[in-house]
């Protein structure tokens, strides 16, 4: 697998992930800019934006008009906000590389942002806002970022508040855009049955003319806040949805491979620990699980369960046992073997399609500044130790370092401070 990158005198980056045997091409535009961009009481804006620019264009004055051009020719597109990216996709045969980059540039460069259409979406937005809310194993994720970094953008939620959303105007979308949709905070990603040539010279045509200007830097994470530590909101729900989270490693750190296994071995998949002894063994919960994120500067590890309220208790205490067992005992050679097989093959399965393969490139070279080659990374999750991951565990894992939110019936905050305590214990 190889791709082919290049870059416009403005600064705009481009990769190109060429597939001869594919039936499709899949274009994305990448922006560094995401909630985490934002400052206080615009918090959504970011994520406004996104839908705003599916709403109409010079050359496609509707969001129809727009969805028209790219489903016309069997094509998708949609788009994503996160704490520090946006991305704006569409998949199309590959014969239509010329309408899915024209398409691309005119929402993203040229986005009307009409202001009838903007009172439209905001009632939209906050529709989701709310829907969140209603969503017991979402919310509870909203509830423990923001324990875990408080008020400061990694801890605001990337839709926003119904509050703040009501008060963005277009001159905030018009601002927010001429400070970090510029060309050098763009990276545009193409895979599929094309060219390296083709998307250059399509991208000369739609980018060129956009003038070179430094973007912003996200401000750095704030520390010093006082760590909320519990987070608990009551409903008459039938389940109790648990979620606890450790600090992690920021994206360039040396134990991010590490990471992949260790995470893999607490919480991936049928065969990880937390699924054997909090589900298999215990039938504590139906669904139990851990993921990582990293930003520039941190991360995050998550553990997240959904439990009966009377088995809320034990299986806090189960997964805080798994945590410590990481910490205390080396893992095995032969759970190595079998969880380092897991991580490499899961991998490779993760990018079999050009979407996929566009994704990993274009949020590689955004964030990283390169694209690690498949086989080394392959190579690199393949040398990783026992002792590596006893590390990691021994890097992550500490005393008062545990963030706890729960969303279900009859939860208070102090119960879950007692909760966190007995299981420090």
């Amino acid at each position: 697998m190889s791709w082919e990158i290049s870059e416009l005198p403005n600064g705009l980056r481009m990769v190109t992930t060429p597939l001869a045997t594919a039936q499709s091409v899949s274009v994305s535009l990448f922006t560094g800019t995401g909630s985490r961009a934002e400052e206080r009481g615009s918090q959504g804006l970011a994520h406004f934006l996104e839908h705003m620019i599916f709403k109409g264009s010079e050359r496609r004055p509707t969001a129809m008009a727009i969805a028209e051009a790219v489903e016309g020719a069997g094509g998708v597109l949609n788009a994503y906000t996160t704490k520090e990216i946006t991305c704006f996709w569409n998949h199309l045969p590959y014969d239509k590389l010329d309408l899915a980059m024209d398409v691309l540039a005119d929402m993203v460069l040229h986005p009307l942002l009409d202001a009838q259409e903007m009172e439209r979406e905001r009632s939209v937005v906050q529709q989701e806002i709310r829907r969140n809310h209603d969503q017991p194993g979402v919310w509870v994720s909203e509830l423990l970022t923001q324990a875990l970094y408080g008020d400061q953008p990694l801890g605001w939620s990337t839709a926003g508040n119904e509050e703040t959303v009501a008060t963005i105007q277009r001159q905030h979308f018009l601002d927010y855009m001429d400070a970090w949709y510029v060309p050098p905070n763009l990276v545009l990603s193409v895979a599929g049955n094309v060219s390296h040539e083709q998307v250059v010279t399509l991208a000369r045509r739609h980018f060129q003319d956009r003038p070179a200007k430094p973007s912003p830097s996200f401000l750095p994470l704030d520390s010093n806040l006082p760590a909320q530590r519990v987070a608990a909101e009551a409903r008459p729900i039938s389940q109790a949805n648990l979620a606890m989270a450790l600090p992690a490693f920021a994206r360039k750190d040396p134990d991010r491979y590490a990471l992949m296994i260790f995470n893999s071995l607490l919480g991936r998949g049928m065969s990880s620990r937390l699924f054997k002894e909090v589900r298999e063994k215990r039938g504590l919960a139906y669904s139990v699980g851990s993921s990582v994120s990293r930003y520039f500067d941190t991360g995050l590890l998550v553990i997240s369960a959904g439990v009966a309220p009377q088995n809320l208790k034990e299986a806090a205490r189960v997964i805080v046992g798994e945590l410590r067992k990481l910490v205390e005992e080396p893992v095995s050679e032969e759970e190595m073997t079998k969880v380092r097989d897991y991580s490499v093959g899961s991998f490779r399965l993760s990018l079999e399609t050009p979407m996929a393969l566009g994704q990993r490139a274009g949020e590689l070279l955004l964030t990283m500044g390169e694209i690690d080659p498949i086989e080394e990374v392959v190579e690199k999750l393949r040398a990783i130790t026992a002792d590596d991951i006893l590390r990691v565990a021994r890097r992550i894992v500490q005393a008062g370092k545990l963030v706890l939110a729960v969303v279900g019936p009859d939860v208070e905050s102090e119960e879950l401070a007692e909760l966190l305590a007995a299981t420090a214990d």
